[in-house]
């Protein structure tokens, strides 16, 4: 175990890639203890990535590129101005706003600090925004990315503990909703705080039109149901009515944001029915991009598709190979009992499962400032599964509270990415970045213990859609 953890460390400390560290120690360990012949690092490596839930990785990627280029971005931006720009602190509320609806795109927190962040901050600091604040709302409002559904950690959580992806996606909706809350609750104190007034006039048209897009989007589902319950429709044939339908009435009236609200809607519909599996939902995240970019908007050429692909394929090879390193890297722990000898080590302090869980929380954060996403979560559910299945608790439960620890850790130096792709974007150092954020940690961490404590919060939505117990 020390020869593993250590050398890992020492690697890490000498500023080699996470990826290669775990793999340049599980080699070493192999090689060293004759535990198993070298070849199976190979195996392992393979076998990490040989897995049809991991396909979802690459389109959700994709889907999230093709939405940046699409120009999606943009009319995100300008719904969510419509709805809450005029309230004070304005652009703080649509920056978070605007997340809220991306979220339901993209997946991933970088690609939201990336998409709408490049917009979002230019326009607060034209505001008169200070550009410390635009970074900070524009961090913590990032995280929601992989909280509300469709999220690209769900999916290696789901894999690696072997849970229901549909069921981590419809678990992340209330503390989405939670999240979102705590931080509009922020912008209004800070907007209170230093006198901020609005960023636009109110108008009741601008709302009544924004307000009608969400009841277009909201009646969609509802329109579904009665075609098929009095209309005695197939499920099918309504729903190609109704996207018929919604599609000519966006096209005559040109909204802001509707089709781009569709697509949560589709995802976690057609999963909830049955019509998709959360990795075919991805394929269909990609299709619906496409679909908005060239034939929608037309605002792609095959020149930024090509981009987007390419962007993807690089994103993609850098992920999938933290995911085969830190696959072997996670069954040597198991291999060598190290997890085990942790496992019993924390069983030792308590069995009861809500000091586990402040424990679990201290650990994951810690980890989650040093490595990546994928590699935490492939290294530390292999490690805490069995301690969270022995006390009872609910491992859906834990994925949303395991996932929303690593999110904040995005915003941590010395390796959180958001951190790098806000300081890069807003051309501030990455001190200056980082203390931009430090007091939008106070709603993350509220949203963290009511998510860790209230697991209800979780759970209610996958057992009323019956994808839970």
């Amino acid at each position: 175990m020390l020869l593993l953890l250590g050398g890992f460390l020492v690697l890490m400390l000498l500023g080699v890639p996470v990826a290669i560290a775990m793999a340049a120690s599980s080699l070493l360990y192999i090689l060293v203890s004759g535990v198993t012949p070298d070849v199976t690092l190979a195996q392992r490596m393979i076998a990490g990535v040989e897995s049809f839930p991991l396909l979802a990785v690459p389109f959700f990627i994709l889907a999230g590129n093709l939405m940046n280029i699409a120009g999606v971005t943009g009319r995100i931006y300008k719904f969510a101005v419509a709805l809450v720009g005029w309230m004070r602190g304005g652009l703080g509320h649509v920056n978070i706003i605007g997340s809220v609806i991306f979220s339901g795109m993209s997946g991933t927190a970088i690609a939201d600090a990336a998409g709408l962040g490049t917009i979002e901050i230019k326009a607060m600091k034209d505001h008169g925004y200070s550009t410390e604040f635009s970074v900070g709302v524009t961090a913590a409002s990032a995280t929601l990315g992989p909280i509300i559904p469709p999220s690209l950690p769900f999916v290696i959580y789901g894999m690696m503990a072997n849970v229901s992806i549909g069921a981590l996606f419809l678990g992340g909706v209330i503390p989405g909703i939670v999240m979102t809350l705590l931080m509009m609750a922020t912008v209004t104190y800070f907007a209170h705080r230093n006198k901020w007034g609005s960023d636009t006039p109110f108008s009741w048209p601008q709302l009544g039109s924004a307000g009608l897009e969400i009841a277009i989007v909201l009646a969609f589902p509802l329109a579904i149901w009665l075609m098929v319950v009095f209309g005695g429709m197939s499920v099918n044939l309504a729903v190609v009515i109704g996207l018929g339908t919604l599609l000519a009435i966006d096209w005559y009236f040109d909204f802001s944001a509707v089709m781009a609200l569709m697509a949560p809607v589709i995802l976690i519909g057609g999963m909830t029915l049955g019509w998709f599996t959360p990795t075919e939902a991805a394929v269909a995240a990609v299709i619906w991009s496409l679909f908005l970019g060239l034939v929608r908007y037309r605002t792609m050429t095959l020149k930024t598709v090509a981009k987007a692909t390419f962007d993807t394929i690089e994103t993609t090879a850098s992920v999938l190979f933290i995911v085969t390193a830190a696959s072997i890297f996670a069954w040597l722990l198991t291999v060598s009992q190290a997890a085990q000898m942790l496992s019993d080590w924390m069983l030792s302090i308590t069995h009861n499962k809500w000091v586990f869980l402040a424990l679990a929380n201290v650990l994951i954060l810690f980890v989650g400032c040093f490595i990546d996403t994928t590699a935490a979560i492939t290294i530390l559910v292999p490690i805490l599964l069995p301690i969270v299945l022995k006390l009872g608790i609910d491992p859906i439960h834990f994925g949303l509270i395991m996932t929303l620890n690593l999110m904040i850790g995005l915003l941590h130096p010395p390796l959180g990415m958001v951190l790098f792709v806000l300081a890069r974007v807003a051309k501030l150092s990455v001190e200056r970045t980082t203390v931009a954020i430090l007091p939008w940690l106070v709603p993350l961490m509220l949203a963290l213990i009511a998510i860790t404590y209230i697991p209800e919060l979780t759970l209610w939505l996958p057992k009323y859609m019956g994808l839970s117990k």
